[in-house]
């Protein structure tokens, strides 16, 4: 055989048209196999435990994202103001007993009057949060205009009536409505409405024209209140106007004045009353005093220390058995702390933190003026209260005789402030983001309806007559 034939005959064992991929080397015969190398086995991470660095960074993120979908407010809002009026029924029933056995009455007998005015009450924030923006707009000046109006009925003899030294109330028959309560839901619509006109005209950048006729407004208002008073409710709509000035801009030096000349005036207001004079002696009291002038702050922090951790049980505080006076009015928060201790507590300022910080997200997201300071002036009118009346019974500030929004027996307080929180939800559900969600999930029935039909994984069919395949 030629040297050529031999290099063109493939070997043994060769495959036509590919090469035997080279392997190990077979062992000779008799030879011990040697065993493989083994590989260094990959760390196996423990169950249940992130990677070091990224578990709290993940939390976060995920929290962000939840925060800026666009039906968080609207479901804050919903749902923390719901929780507050629950809860706040089960304390007032708690508070109450021995306060109306003590006057008479039956048990429940403030309990069902509350719960009349929570009733009430969500028919109107279930009207608020259905009805337009404009609309809102359209009720700001005969809100007013009712409420200045029943504000000087109370000052008629035979038709105000007195309750605590300060006549802020008109009776109805078995019933009584304070009005300045509904005046600060007319300070709120009626300031939004008329800064929203002037910043559309541009005239906000004007001294005078971002104060009247705000100011006058409001100091008829209050003048009206101060007749009966009333200066923790006069409190409450300065915090009002404050918050309205500063939704539309202010200037520092403007803004400076005007709470200058708020502090002088209710400077004034404490050094010629004595009742108020005592009340300010009373901030960080920790004994009764003189008179006891300061019992019922002190009772108050009391009630608070007796609650420790998680409080001596549903119904069994001792500072209501005639000890702590209004307990289920404007004291009810230390009921609260005595009962449910300091996990109790927290859950409420938990609960008044995130509906405050979702009303400072509508205000702030929202294009339309009016929105902006109608959700602004609501969010600064509950939480300046909710502090003002938990700072007074914690000690840290004068008891002011205002009741804890959502949350204190009181239909008066109750009716205006959930109209408020329909405010809110209406103003979250315009939203051009929470308007798309909301209408994607509700049920759309007939063929034309916002261009919107199901979505389903099935297709349409057309019905065909029985009997027919």
């Amino acid at each position: 055989m030629s040297r050529d034939e031999s290099a063109a005959r493939p070997r043994a064992g060769a495959v036509r048209g590919r090469a035997r991929p080279a392997g190990p080397a077979r062992p000779a015969p008799g030879a011990r196999p040697r065993p493989a190398a083994r590989r260094p086995a990959a760390p196996v991470p423990r169950a249940g435990r992130a990677p070091s660095g990224r578990g709290p960074r993940q939390l976060l993120e995920k929290v962000r994202r939840a925060w800026d979908r666009p039906l968080t407010a609207y479901y804050v809002i919903l749902g923390g103001s719901l929780l507050i009026i629950v809860l706040g029924l089960v304390m007032v029933y708690s508070a109450s007993q021995i306060k109306a056995l003590q006057s008479g009455l039956a048990p429940s007998h403030f309990f069902r009057k509350q719960l009349l005015a929570a009733v009430l009450g969500g028919v109107l924030m279930f009207f608020a949060a259905r009805t337009p923006v404009r609309v809102h707009r359209a009720l700001a000046y005969p809100l007013l205009a009712a409420s200045v109006f029943l504000m000087c009925l109370v000052q008629v003899p035979g038709m105000g009536v007195a309750v605590n030294g300060n006549q802020n109330w008109i009776a109805f028959g078995p019933f009584q409505l304070q009005p300045s309560e509904f005046g600060k839901l007319a300070l709120v619509l009626w300031g939004a409405d008329l800064l929203a006109r002037k910043q559309d005209k541009r005239l906000l950048a004007q001294w005078k024209h971002l104060l009247v006729p705000l100011v006058p407004a409001t100091f008829i208002l209050l003048g009206l209140i101060m007749l009966g008073g009333d200066m923790g409710t006069a409190m409450i709509l300065t915090a009002i106007l404050f918050g309205l000035l500063w939704l539309a801009g202010a200037p520092t030096r403007l803004f400076a004045g005007v709470l200058g000349c708020a502090a002088l005036i209710g400077f004034l207001l404490i050094k010629t009353s004595s009742n108020r004079m005592s009340r300010l002696a009373c901030t960080l009291a920790t004994e009764p005093g003189p008179g006891d002038q300061c019992w019922q702050a002190v009772h108050g922090i009391y009630a608070l220390a007796n609650g420790g951790w998680f409080g001596s049980g549903l119904g069994a505080s001792m500072e209501k058995w005639g000890e702590l006076p209004e307990p289920h009015t404007d004291f009810i928060f230390a009921i609260t702390g005595e009962e449910l201790g300091l996990a109790g507590t927290l859950s409420v300022l938990a609960l008044f933190t995130a509906l405050g910080y979702a009303g400072i997200r509508v205000a702030g997201r929202t294009e339309d003026p009016f929105v902006r300071y109608a959700a602004g002036g609501v969010t600064c009118w509950i939480m300046a209260q909710a502090v003002v009346n938990i700072g007074a019974v914690l000690g840290l500030l004068p008891i002011a005789g205002v009741p804890l929004p959502l949350f204190s027996y009181g239909g008066s307080a109750l009716l205006p402030t959930m109209f408020a929180i329909g405010l809110l939800i209406a103003f979250a559900r315009s939203e051009p983001g929470a308007r798309a969600a909301l209408a994607m999930r509700q049920p759309v029935f007939g063929k034309k309806r916002a261009g919107l039909r199901w979505k389903t994984m099935r297709r349409r069919v057309k019905k065909r007559p029985s009997g027919e395949r």
